[in-house]
């Protein structure tokens, strides 16, 4: 008798902290994303300049140059839903809206994360019970494929614009060359171990089970093992992507704000600006500042349009970044932590 009012107890316990995760938690996460976000943006300097540019910039001839930026942002981060999509498919195949709200959701936590950390809660929570610590794995082998990209094109670009760095005045005062070349070493480096990692992910899940007391934690990485070629490719052929769109969207907004500069000057300098934010641990909502700074160094190599630089880097912020950070927090709401064993999303 009292076993079972136990098991009753413990029943009625579990009903109510499900009740609390499935319909309270969601609204309470929503609250604190936003006015974390409110907080965050509103203190970014030079955010009411670019405003009041962007702005200007609608009754513009050139304003169908902001429209493509924004219909790039919805192809960049659908590509990103592709690329969850497609890593996740062996454990639990979903059809890309539910993919795309997994992404928007991973951008509104990732704005308080260092390097983007908090991405991963915000993408495993659409996933099944049993599946979400599973999913994990994936999710770091998805972001690796895009930092091998961000690292490639960033040495591609430290190469090309090395002699203007050097000769200008953004190192001035330092051995610029030294350090330039440890740079690139550093990232070849480093560019060829995490490439080398990345093609044989399958090893990480059996050096695991090779751990003393391994056993425990292997069905984490246990779906590494069913990471093939192919997949991994795929993944570094919609990076690939994804970062054309990243520059071509920064070129459009050149363009837009009368930054005159070449379009493969653009593609060097914004690979060493991302290759530079992918080194320097930072919040992603408190990104702009550094992004600002390094983009105005690099860019005057080549502009001296410093107040078009500055307004098309913000830009570039909000709407690829802030925008998305803020469907995701809506979203949120809606997800349900527990599900029952025939309920669908």
């Amino acid at each position: 008798m009292q076993r079972g009012l136990y098991f009753y107890r413990l029943m009625r316990l579990n009903k109510n902290i499900k009740i609390f995760f499935n319909y309270f938690l969601g609204p309470l996460l929503f609250i604190w994303l936003s006015a974390s976000i409110y907080n965050q943006v509103r203190h970014q300097s030079d955010l009411a300049t670019s405003w009041l540019k962007i702005k200007q910039s609608i009754d513009s001839p050139k304003i169908w140059y902001l429209v493509l930026v924004i219909v790039l942002m919805f192809f960049n981060w659908s590509i990103e839903a592709i690329k969850w999509k497609i890593s996740i498919q062996n454990i639990q195949p979903v059809h890309f809206l539910k993919s795309f709200r997994a992404v928007l959701s991973g951008v509104s936590f990732s704005v308080n994360t260092p390097n983007r950390m908090g991405e991963y809660l915000g993408r495993v929570l659409y996933m099944d019970e049993g599946n979400r610590l599973r999913a994990v794995s994936l999710a770091i082998a998805s972001s690796m494929s895009q930092l091998i990209i961000t690292l490639f094109f960033g040495m591609m670009g430290l190469f090309w614009i090395r002699t203007k760095i050097e000769t200008g005045e953004m190192l001035k005062g330092i051995e610029s060359s030294l350090w330039l070349q440890v740079l690139q070493y550093g990232v070849i480096i480093v560019l060829a171990i995490l490439t080398l990692l990345y093609f044989r992910l399958s090893l990480v899940a059996r050096l695991v089970e090779k751990l003393r007391n391994g056993q425990k934690y292997v069905w984490l990485v246990s779906s590494l093992k069913g990471i093939h070629a192919t997949l991994l490719l795929k993944l570094l052929s919609l990076s690939t992507i994804r970062y054309v769109v990243f520059v071509v969207q920064y070129f459009l907004l050149f363009r837009l704000f009368e930054v005159n500069i070449e379009w493969w000057e653009c593609l060097w300098a914004v690979s060493v600006i991302f290759l530079v934010l992918a080194i320097i641990p930072t919040f992603a909502i408190a990104e702009l500042g550094i992004r600002g700074k390094v983009s105005l160094k690099l860019l005057e190599l080549f502009s001296t349009n410093s107040l078009g630089i500055t307004v098309a880097t913000a830009s570039i912020w909000l709407i690829n970044l802030v925008v998305p950070a803020v469907a995701g927090s809506l979203l949120i709401v809606s997800v349900k932590i527990f599900k029952n064993k025939n309920e669908r999303t």
